[in-house]
């Protein structure tokens, strides 16, 4: 099962990095290190300005801000932890209100799931929309691909311990 995202158009940006067939990992072992934040030791600027977290739940508000851009109002819109069959699913939306040129709407969405094989997917894909999103889209390196792929390695690394 993979999520499917849209090609890029002018004023969109989408990535999806993946790492599957991994060994010597569940699924539970990185759903941990995914959902609390607590854990997310340098990925992003992130509060809870009604309460809660730091462990991401369907429903929960929260602020994040990543690559550049300031705290973004965010809602957790899937937070579905894996079980026996069935991948783990956690989404998020964010948005930023504003002139066109600082508006910005975001999906960002992560599948884990068990393999065949004591193996494991991760799968990330984020698609944002806006100018901001054009112009990082046109960076080399590009900074959310590059930071993504980081993520899920530091995933990897904490759950293998």
């Amino acid at each position: 099962m993979t999520l499917k995202l849209p090609l890029s158009v002018k004023g969109t940006l989408h990535d999806h990095p993946e790492r599957d067939h991994l060994k010597g990992l569940s699924a539970a072992q990185v759903w941990r290190f995914l959902t609390d934040t607590s854990e997310w030791e340098g990925v992003a600027d992130i509060s809870f300005p009604e309460g809660g977290g730091p462990v991401l739940k369907d429903g929960l508000v929260f602020r994040f801000g990543t690559f550049g851009f300031p705290p973004l109002a965010a809602l957790v819109t899937e937070s579905q932890a894996p079980a026996d069959g069935v991948p783990g699913r956690l989404s998020w939306t964010a948005k930023q209100d504003g002139a066109p040129t600082e508006k910005l709407d975001v999906l960002h969405a992560w599948l884990v799931e068990d393999l065949p094989g004591g193996r494991v997917r991760i799968l990330t894909q984020e698609t944002q929309i806006g100018r901001p999103a054009a112009a990082l889209a046109d960076e080399r390196p590009n900074p959310m691909l590059n930071g993504h792929q980081a993520w899920l390695d530091g995933l990897i690394s904490a759950a293998l311990g």
